[in-house]
């Protein structure tokens, strides 16, 4: 009796085995992790058809201008090609007949003509680079222009620096500089080539040039420097230029020292004259004199290539 109820237990133990169901395993719901914050980056607005490197607004009057860092600077920035002279017209902003800066009325000049004028140079950098000139345009300071604050925009310059007698041509673009001891600011590059970098306010001469101007007046000049035989002058050929000056000071210092860095760089014939002009004494690097006029622009073609200025030496 007992083994036959053991074995009517045991048959509906495993009938319950085989139809009991194995519970169903619990379904967790995933963690949902929120996405990482989407990187916005900013809009600059900028005006169609600018400089990508366009600064909106004006200089802030607290920040002092600078120069580019050193890693900035182009290499050979020393040799910038002179800006060419061409007949552009004049410039919808920046010509407006009269203007004001700081209570003082500025009137704009119909047309440069034969302007020339002297007085101290300047330079602007980093400060306004990127950001519009008077005229409308970006200023870029490793482009050879200036700021003038009366020849019409754009116009053309040429600029001797009387300290050293390097000469460079520049494109007015910008109005300023707004100091009375300076008449024009030149862009970084420009003064660079010039050698004014490291120099607050250097005196320099500025003569508007344009692109049809009429080639100099050839005529021989004789020399002040007895050194030169006026015979070996009268012998030149009555075309040939006589003499080129490469710059005047009124320091007989300065002019022997630029004779002297002429000469270690190999242009021969440089000497210094002495001449008085209504009584202000001018000492004038010259080299010269030339026997044929293909030696005459040779050698003022190599004087302007190397940043000097050179323009003939007239009666």
């Amino acid at each position: 009796m007992r083994l036959r109820t053991a074995g009517v237990v045991l048959l509906c133990a495993l009938l319950t085995a085989c139809v009991t169901a194995p519970p169903a395993p619990e379904r967790k719901t995933p963690r949902r992790v929120p996405p990482p914050p989407q990187q916005i980056t900013p809009k600059v607005s900028r005006t169609p058809g600018l400089n990508p490197d366009y600064v909106p607004g004006p200089a802030p009057l607290s920040e002092r201008d600078r120069g580019p860092a050193p890693e900035e600077i182009p290499a050979g920035i020393e040799l910038t090609p002179d800006a060419v002279p061409q007949d552009e017209p004049r410039s919808r902003s920046g010509n407006s007949p009269e203007y004001q800066v700081f209570g003082k009325t500025y009137r704009t000049m119909q047309e440069a003509g034969a302007f020339r004028e002297r007085g101290h140079a300047s330079w602007y950098g980093k400060k306004f680079h990127g950001r519009k000139t008077a005229n409308g345009e970006i200023y870029d300071m490793f482009k050879m222009t200036a700021a003038h604050k009366t020849l019409p925009l754009p116009s053309y310059v040429r600029v001797t620096n009387l300290s050293n007698g390097k000469s460079t041509i520049v494109r007015v673009n910008d109005r300023g500089p707004f100091h009375k001891d300076r008449i024009i600011d030149l862009s970084y590059a420009a003064a660079a080539k010039l050698e004014i970098i490291n120099h607050g306010a250097v005196d320099v001469e500025i003569e508007a040039v344009t692109a049809d101007s009429p080639p100099p007046t050839v005529a021989v000049a004789p020399p002040a420097d007895p050194a030169v035989p006026k015979a070996e002058l009268r012998s030149s050929p009555a075309t040939a230029p006589g003499w080129l000056q490469v710059a005047s000071f009124i320091d007989p210092i300065n002019a022997v020292a630029l004779r002297e860095e002429l000469k270690a760089k190999g242009f021969a014939g440089v000497t210094v004259i002495t001449t008085d002009l209504g009584g202000e004494v001018l000492h004038r690097v010259v080299t010269g004199p030339f026997r044929d006029e293909a030696s005459a622009f040779d050698l003022r073609r190599r004087l302007r290539g190397s940043g000097y200025a050179a323009e003939w030496m007239l009666q």
